[in-house]
């Protein structure tokens, strides 16, 4: 099958397009034929071998967490799903297997969510990583009530995307921080009002728009910029993190965080509850409560290319590769 492969860590130029085995398949596994395979920052970070300390690439390695496409084989006692349907699925790379950046992945069967006709396997590619780390973020650390404050940084990311839309979603207020450029796009999934990150206090221009403390904070972005929310928090309130890998990364101090009533907590998408989060997901997105982040869509052979703009920081929406459009037909 063909496929973008590294053979080494190092920068965007490492990926090169390959021919290699298609997966092989086993019990409980299942092996789907790729139409788009999101690009995540994850991916970038991969590439590089940030992940090192979490699995033992195997060279030539393929990345990509997220894939749609069409089930080609099912292995022993897989009955959830069968070949032809279409599904979406975050793969098994996370586990160290090869990714989705090629036409085969496999993937463990509870993890594979069948798709409704009117779910395009295009949107359903965006869903995976950015959705189900969103989810983790907004909706499962503690439930938010009708009017409840949240306050989303880095709301034209894809990540941040999902979480506007989430939070919408159950009923919350919802404000983002992007840069002026993303105000329309911000808004356009639901959020109440947008901050220019880089416009003096953010913090006061938040809290004069909510007229009070927050309930949650959802920190898509990280690296320091968001260490400050904590005196704008209600106590009780929470602040997620999502994790960056990047290492002496300034944080929120946990006494004070203790001392203001508040929980932080580092957040991830975790195996066990991805099923449950990204079969949410797609419920929520045929019905019509949430859409698709903007997507910028790149062949395959462009892999690079989209490293080279997600590393930059400032991809609005998604972006997906082309692996196999024709499946979505």
């Amino acid at each position: 099958m063909k496929a973008v492969v590294l053979d080494r860590f190092g920068g965007p130029e490492v990926l090169r397009i390959a021919q290699i085995d298609r997966p092989s398949l086993a019990p409980g596994q299942v092996v789907v034929e790729v139409a788009y395979a999101s690009v995540n920052p994850a991916d970038w970070k991969a590439r590089e071998g940030w992940l090192a300390r979490y699995f033992q690439y195997e060279f030539p390695f393929v990345l990509g967490f997220d894939a749609a496409g069409i089930v080609a084989e099912v292995g022993d006692g897989v009955t959830r799903v069968k070949p032809g349907d279409r599904v979406v699925t975050p793969g098994n790379q996370g586990m160290g297997e090869r990714g989705s950046y090629a036409e085969f992945v496999r993937a463990a069967a509870e993890r594979v969510i069948p798709l409704p006709e009117r779910v395009t396997l295009r949107d359903a590619a965006t869903l995976p990583t950015a959705g189900m780390t969103a989810w983790q973020a907004t909706l499962d650390p503690r439930p938010l009530g009708l009017g409840s404050v949240v306050v989303v940084n880095g709301g034209a990311g894809g990540t941040g995307s999902f979480a506007i839309q989430l939070a919408k979603m159950v009923g919350a207020r919802v404000a983002a921080t992007c840069s002026p450029r993303n105000f329309d796009y911000v808004k356009s999934l639901g959020a109440d009002h947008a901050v220019d990150y880089r416009a003096g206090d953010v913090f006061a221009a938040l809290r004069d728009w909510a007229g009070g403390p927050f309930d949650l904070a959802v920190d898509t972005v990280g690296q320091g910029t968001f260490v400050g929310v904590l005196p704008f928090m209600k106590r009780g309130g929470t602040v997620t993190n999502i994790g960056t890998l990047i290492a002496d990364e300034e944080i929120i101090n946990p006494a004070a965080a203790e001392a203001a009533g508040v929980t932080v907590i580092p957040t991830v998408s975790a195996f066990p509850e991805q099923p449950r989060q990204l079969t949410a997901l797609v419920d929520a997105l045929a019905a019509g409560r949430i859409h698709a982040p903007e997507i910028t869509e790149l062949p395959l052979d462009q892999a690079a290319e989209a490293h080279r703009s997600i590393q930059g920081g400032h991809v609005r929406g998604k972006i997906v590769l082309a692996v196999n459009a024709g499946l979505d037909a």
